[in-house]
């Protein structure tokens, strides 16, 4: 493909240079590359463009001139120039596949895995781009991070595309939005799931928050921009919001002709008379159909909510409301999200991701509304992250749960002690030891604080192992990564402990 067909603006004499591949990532370019010298939080591309150049690249994109010998195209952003090229260079893909992007704090990855198995019982081969796992025509794959590079991106719905999807289900994150790696994605529908704390370490407040999220609906502010890209400064055809969230009522106001869903108030999909056991929910579907009873094998109010918002979706966009509902009672595993890991025990033991306060609330309450007995949490707090959300999650776990065990999350740079100790912070102790309404300890190994959590278990309780979810390590100074899986750590502790009655679960 001819640079000029790529970025149209490009200067006089450099129109004809044939680009063979794409590329932001130096070690990934081969000869005929357009590479893009995008600067990043930690390093600059155009630090690399004399190796990517060494390596055979066609032409650069900067945000100034280099002059190394090949074709260059100046632009004010280099961000803003590559989801546009790359969804030219890819043939536009999602201009045929039915892509719904699901964006929001908590509830992202089970609302996309659920939205993937209605539209696979509608009959559509649908991929999946999520924090989890990806699915590109059929194959899974694994993420690097919940919403890859614009490149990475149009480079997979290509291959979906050309794989035989029709369409796909993707998790969009604020980062995505604000640094716009999915400029040029077309979005057949787009789901709002909430907002709260999380990201301030990315983000200057909530407003600037709210701001990138409400990209994905209404395109073009704030964050980077292309106005003649393909699918960019559209809105999606359909835009569906939880309305319980306040962000969500917010968004409302803004979009007329939204479809919106809720528990608690009036909505299009409302789900009325929720019953919680610890194998899922059951509740009365209100829809623009008409009413359906729903047993949904989900656990946790919370997922009544996702289930909702991945329903009112795929409805409106053509399926059969029976047909979705079945999908629905069938299920999907989800991993890391309210995991239930069983070895025989007579108490209840979850994993799940909630990292932050308000999803951490919503874990603790549905354990609460399950628990014959005790709700023991272990938990703690990512390093690198925002930190005012540490004391928060500590007074809720005190304030929720029966137990508190206080450990390490992913420390990364910072030490895991004084991550520990903000969240201690908020429980109202100062180490080790009981005190405040729950009883509360600190052990900063994790795989200790949960086989301390599994041998404090009595008949009846529910153990909440908060934080990781799906993860399969952990992260400390350096870069360093150590295997580490909670399903994993938790059946192994089980074992050691031994099942007293197999298949008597709380």
């Amino acid at each position: 493909m001819r640079l000029e067909e790529l970025i149209p603006a490009v200067a006089p004499g450099v129109q004809a240079v044939e680009i063979a591949g794409l590329a932001y990532d130096s070690r990934r370019v081969a000869p005929g590359t357009l590479f893009f010298c995008v600067p990043g939080e930690h390093s600059d591309g155009h630090d690399f463009a004399a190796q990517a150049v060494a390596a055979g690249a066609a032409a650069l994109v900067v945000e100034r001139p280099l002059n190394l010998g090949v074709p260059e195209v100046l632009v004010a952003s280099t961000r803003a120039a590559m989801g546009p090229a790359a969804a030219r260079f890819y043939k536009d893909p999602t201009a045929r596949l039915r892509v719904v992007g699901v964006t929001g704090t908590n509830g992202k990855t089970t609302t996309a895995y659920l939205v993937r198995a209605l539209l696979g019982a509608t009959g559509r081969r649908c991929g999946l781009m999520g924090t989890v796992t990806s699915v590109v025509a059929g194959v899974e794959r694994p993420v690097i991070r919940t919403t890859p590079e614009a490149i990475d991106v149009q480079g997979a719905f290509r291959e979906m595309f050309d794989g035989g999807d029709t369409a796909a289900a993707m998790e969009v994150s604020s980062h995505a939005l604000e640094l716009g790696r999915v400029e040029g994605v077309h979005f057949a529908a787009a789901i709002f799931t909430n907002l709260t704390q999380d990201h301030l370490d990315f983000h200057r407040d909530m407003e600037e928050y709210f701001q990138a999220k409400r990209r994905l609906f209404v395109p073009g502010v704030p964050g980077v921009v292309m106005p003649d890209a393909p699918g960019s400064g559209q809105r999606p055809s359909i835009a569906v919001l939880n309305v319980d969230d306040p962000y969500g009522r917010r968004l409302a106001t803004e979009l007329p002709g939204a479809v919106s869903f809720a528990v608690e108030h009036e909505a299009d999909y409302r789900a009325h008379d929720v019953r919680m056991t610890f194998g899922g929910c059951a509740f009365r579907l209100q829809s623009p159909a008409g009413e359906r009873s729903v047993s949904l094998p989900l656990p946790g109010r919370f997922n009544v909510a996702n289930a909702l918002g991945a329903l009112a979706a795929t409805h409106t966009m053509g399926g059969d409301l029976d047909t979705l509902v079945g999908a629905l009672e069938r299920g999907v595993r989800v991993p890391g999200r309210f995991e239930p890991v069983q070895e025989g025990q007579r108490f209840a033991v979850l994993v799940d991701y909630a990292h932050t306060p308000d999803s951490l609330e919503n874990v603790l309450g549905a354990a609460r509304e399950l628990a014959r007995g005790r709700v023991i949490c272990v938990f703690g707090a990512g390093g690198d992250r925002d930190r005012g959300k540490r004391p928060l999650m500590g007074a809720l776990a005190a304030r929720l749960a029966d137990v508190v065990l206080v450990t390490s999350d992913n420390p990364r740079s910072e030490s895991p002690e004084e991550i520990v100790a903000e969240i201690v912070a908020g429980i109202g102790v100062s180490g080790p030891g009981v005190s405040g309404t729950a009883q509360a300890e600190v052990e900063v190994d994790r795989r200790a604080a949960i086989e301390r959590a599994i041998g404090l278990a009595e008949e009846g309780d529910v153990v909440v192992i908060a934080g990781k979810g799906h993860e399969q390590g952990q992260e400390f100074a350096g870069g360093r990564k150590v295997p580490f899986d909670d399903v994993s750590v938790a059946r192994e502790a089980l074992r050691a402990r031994g099942a007293p009655v197999a298949g008597a679960a709380a």
